[in-house]
């Protein structure tokens, strides 16, 4: 196990406000010279964590200055101290009805009378796939809070996240199926057949965990502090959005692809083309429950199928999306006759670079060659200079051989799926932009001497990105806390950046905010978004509707860049919200370009 940095992070959270007011006027310069962008912002810095909802991190922040939040503790699900609130029957987990097709809302037969004892899943110095004693077996059907069993820095199970499975759990806006999901399909088939006597996926009811930023006491008696102290200084320092989404139902690499492109990924011929084909048959999802079973579907899973061809109504849960969407409203779907969308994790074509592609084949699980143009492509077309920093990537441990505040790194995993432009012909093709491509150290170095690009895209260390099991969000907070201090400790690159701290998906963690139907594909679950900068307004709740493919809409409109494409959600218009409901556009699918988050007259921190 890593040592124990739960103390360290509460002193670091203590003094962190203090410590990041220090940016003054003599950091903050007026441009005298004309700028080429549209604001005073001239280095854009997207970090991307992993899987955590904003209830789950935010859900008992309490704003300053009179500002509201949408979480947990606003709306009564839970008090401030953790425990059930007036209105907890708000997040109570339904079971859902058998059916003999898949349905992304599902008729309910009851309520659960306590919450299945969470799972280990693969959580780090834990065993595997058992349920997880630090829990009790009785937990009350609501949000749990986790840390009154274990601390804050434990390692924990890993919830499912899966595209139908998240249809299924947000159940057309009620939230109420998160516990159902994971007890009954998990995170897939992969490929088998359901085994005898039932199917468990040992998940439990892990998607119900949040953390407690507030006081609390914990279940053995003792008084704590609150848990993410940096997460939570920088909100009130800063600004953070409690109406930001990921762009995708599902889990890393569609999110990662949007993330890019402001789009979907298809799968593609064989022949290296990029032109969309038909996929072996195992890796076409079909999500209609094994006939006998309690929705175990057919073929999914990360070993299974992940591709549908979402413009054929009769190809399975189509249907019951599309349905869902014209419920909602929308109707279109975004999905273009005959292609195959990936809706979850696969490989990029190219590991690392493009001296290593791998292999094609129904085994290998592997996304063709990407042809669709991406935010880089548009960037490097109007001079717009970038990179995209994947940790772990080469040989990257030197750039924290030693961790972030002494907690040394315990793996290092390069993501393929959290390095998307390593799957399209453009950059890989091209060795000026495949050069663009390049590790933590190689950003560290960037910031030091000042040669930091307009844009950068940087994902941390595996063991530094939050992922639920074999990452935690304290790490997470240290990796962001650092990245911070080396950027500020340039003051003239820190007076002109915004720092976008997010996280790719929320993991399967159960979140209270709304969801907007955007086309077939999403939108998904809020997720944390905080906004760092000296332009950034100080300790602001942004309840503007945005998406992934919203800090697309923040680059383009900063540095005078079309869209993407003429099908990417960047073309989606601003929000219009009503004063009765600030979270809902009225002119919707909309999604907004975060300008809202900025005061670009203010020259200090007083």
């Amino acid at each position: 196990m890593k040592t124990e940095p739960t103390p360290r992070l509460r002193a670091v959270g203590a003094g962190i406000a203090a410590a990041l007011a220090l940016a003054g006027a003599s950091q903050v310069q007026a441009d005298e010279h004309e700028r080429t962008t549209a604001t005073p912002i001239e280095h854009v810095i997207i970090i991307v964590g992993e899987n955590r909802t904003f209830d789950h991190l935010y859900g008992t922040y309490q704003p300053t200055n009179g500002q509201h939040v949408a979480n947990l503790v606003s709306r009564g699900i839970v008090n401030a101290d953790g425990s059930a609130g007036p209105r907890v029957d708000l997040a109570l987990q339904h079971i859902g009805r058998d059916e003999d097709r898949y349905r992304a809302t599902t008729a309910s037969i009851g309520v659960y009378g306590t919450l299945p004892q969470p799972y280990t899943t693969y959580a780090l110095g834990q065993p595997g796939g058992v349920p997880d004693a630090r829990f009790p077996t009785n937990l009350p059907n609501a949000p749990f809070q986790i840390s009154k069993y274990v601390p804050y820095g434990a390692y924990t199970g890993d919830p499912v996240h899966r595209f139908f499975q998240m249809w299924q759990e947000v159940d057309g806006g009620k939230h109420d199926k998160f516990v159902w999901v994971e007890s009954t399909i998990g995170t897939g088939s992969n490929g088998v057949a359901p085994p005898a006597g039932g199917f468990n996926p040992k998940e439990g009811a892990i998607s119900m965990g949040f953390y407690n930023m507030n006081p609390y006491t914990d279940a053995h008696g003792v008084a704590r502090a609150g848990d993410a102290p940096i997460f939570k200084a920088l909100a009130g320092e800063y600004t953070i959005s409690d109406n930001y989404h990921q762009a995708v139902m599902g889990g890393t690499g569609a999110n990662f692809q949007a993330l890019v492109s402001g789009d979907a990924a298809f799968f593609t011929s064989t022949s290296l083309d990029g032109t969309a084909a038909v996929p072996f048959a195992n890796q076409i999802e079909n999500p209609d429950p094994v006939a006998g079973t309690n929705n175990y579907y057919t073929q999914d899973g990360y070993g299974g199928g992940s591709y549908v061809n979402c413009s054929d109504e009769a190809a399975p849960g189509v249907a019951a999306v599309r349905r869902e969407l014209r419920h909602q409203g929308v109707e279109r779907s975004r999905c273009a006759p005959g292609h195959y969308y990936l809706l979850n994790n696969y490989n990029m074509y190219w590991n690392q670079t493009s001296s290593a592609p791998r292999t094609l084949g129904p085994n290998s699980f592997t996304l063709p060659p990407q042809s669709q143009p991406t935010i880089a492509d548009v960037m490097t077309a109007h001079g717009v200079a970038w990179k995209y920093y994947s940790a772990d990537r080469g040989n990257d441990a030197t750039a924290f051989a030693t961790g972030v505040d002494g907690v040394p790194l315990l793996f290092h995993s390069y993501c393929g799926i959290c390095d998307p432009l390593t799957g399209y012909l453009r950059i890989m093709q091209t060795p000026s932009e495949e050069a663009k491509l390049q590790n933590y150290g190689a950003f560290l170095a960037d910031v030091r001497h000042g040669t930091l690009p307009a844009v950068s895209f940087v994902r941390p260390f595996e063991a530094l990105a939050g992922h639920p099991a074999d990452s935690t969000a304290d790490l997470y907070e240290l990796f962001i806390a650092d990245l911070i201090q080396q950027v500020r400790s340039n003051g003239s690159l820190w007076a002109s950046t915004a720092i976008f701290i997010t996280t790719d998906e929320g993991g399967g963690y159960y979140d209270s905010g709304y969801i907007q139907a955007l086309d077939f594909f999403g939108d998904g679950t809020r997720i944390p978004l905080v906004v760092v900068s000296p332009y950034a307004k100080k300790g602001f709740v942004d309840h503007t509707y945005y998406d992934h493919v919203s800090l697309l809409k923040f680059i383009e409109r900063n540095w005078h860049l079309p869209a993407v494409s003429s099908r990417s959600r960047d073309n989606l218009p601003n929000p219009i919200a009503s004063e009765d409901d600030p979270y809902r556009p009225v002119n919707g699918p909309a999604i907004g370009d975060l300008m809202q988050a900025f005061s670009f007259e203010q020259r200090d921190r007083d």
